[in-house]
């Protein structure tokens, strides 16, 4: 696991083995998972976002849009 983008909202953790990226909302703790083309369109959009402009608030708003799919817990161990 590598972590690739981490603010006071969010992180986003990139998982090379399972070709996967993980959102975390750190305020509802809810998260999602995106595997293989959609983790890549994911990636390639927050980069894009990043180029754009690379202010946390500028990469937290792009994220904001993901809201509807955290729709799992995160659990703690």
């Amino acid at each position: 696991m590598r972590i690739v983008y981490n603010s006071e909202q969010y992180y986003v953790a990139e998982y090379p083995e399972g070709q996967g990226l993980e959102l975390v909302d750190k305020r509802s703790s809810r998260s999602t998972f995106f595997r293989g083309d959609v983790a890549e369109k994911f990636a390639e959009a927050m980069n894009k976002a990043a180029g754009e402009e690379s202010s946390t608030e500028h990469i937290d708003a792009f994220l904001d849009n993901f809201g509807v799919l955290l729709n799992q817990p995160v659990v703690y161990h």
